[in-house]
């Protein structure tokens, strides 16, 4: 969508400077309740970013196959999308506002895709656990974006160019997910496997030198990309940071490293 056929409503809003574009590697919920030097790079960036009118959180645990939704609730719920972990994670929750008003800007940024304002869902894990450590007030509206998990890598690319226009309004898109995500390979204790090491470092490499297209194109390293990404849940997120970038754009990489052996913890900041 071009700049001379916005919705009419974001002249209505005024400009702000352009927000960064974020990717978050969340790893376990526990990092929701934890201070390591992940959660300290979280709430570091919380710190140092400009302040958002409004976060728009694109997570790995909201899909939706054959659709793309955005929450427009005035107050979303906190879901506790896991099980298996002690009670305290359970009785943690997140009251930020919702922005309905955002929320509708952002359907109609993309009619083209026939999104859907969802009234049902509210921020999952992939969204509260990192905004704990970054906004702990909770006092800036969060809505989220579902991803259409039917569609190719190169559809959600080019998905998430048509939300360009939400950065020049104060908008903080956040990309939650990992660069390496193998839950059937975790190991307690171990060292990241050579696979993954491999994997992140070929997306660091990437990134650095603003090549785009390795990244969106990531499965066709075959059996690397299988094995990195089982399911590609949790990189699609990345993929729509990269959708946001502009080319005159440098990413600047926050945190790295693994968790678990095959949970690659690597964040970065674009813009």
């Amino acid at each position: 969508m071009s700049p001379t056929n916005l919705p009419e409503e974001f002249g209505n809003l005024e400009p702000s400077m352009r927000m960064p574009v974020v990717f978050i590697g969340h790893g376990s919920p526990m990092n929701a309740i934890q201070d390591n030097p992940f959660t300290c790079s979280w709430a570091d960036l919380g710190h140092t970013l400009p302040k958002p009118q409004a976060i728009l959180s694109v997570s790995a645990h909201w899909l939706t196959p054959g659709s793309v939704q955005v929450l427009a609730t005035d107050h979303p719920r906190t879901i506790h999308d896991f099980a298996g972990f002690p009670d305290v994670l359970y009785e943690q929750y997140y009251p930020a506002p919702g922005s309905p008003e955002f929320a509708r800007l952002t359907v109609e940024l993309l009619a083209g895709s026939h999104a859907q304002p969802d009234h049902h869902w509210g921020l999952d894990h992939g969204t509260w656990s990192v905004l704990k450590h970054m906004y702990p007030n909770a006092d800036v509206p969060v809505y989220q974006l579902s991803m259409d998990y039917s569609q190719a890598p190169r559809w959600h690319f080019e998905l998430a160019q048509q939300l360009a226009p939400l950065r020049d309004r104060g908008v903080l898109v956040i990309g939650s997910g990992n660069i390496v995500h193998n839950l059937r390979a975790v190991r307690h204790g171990g060292e990241p496997y050579g696979w993954a090491l491999e994997f992140d470092d070929m997306v660091r490499r990437s990134l650095a030198d603003g090549d785009n297209q390795a990244v969106v194109d990531f499965l066709e390293l075959g059996t690397l990309a299988r094995t990195a990404h089982p399911t590609h849940d949790h990189f699609l997120p990345a993929i729509y940071t990269l959708g946001l970038r502009r080319r005159d754009e440098s990413v600047r990489f926050v945190t790295d490293g693994f968790d678990l052996g095959s949970i690659s913890m690597r964040s970065y900041v674009i813009g």
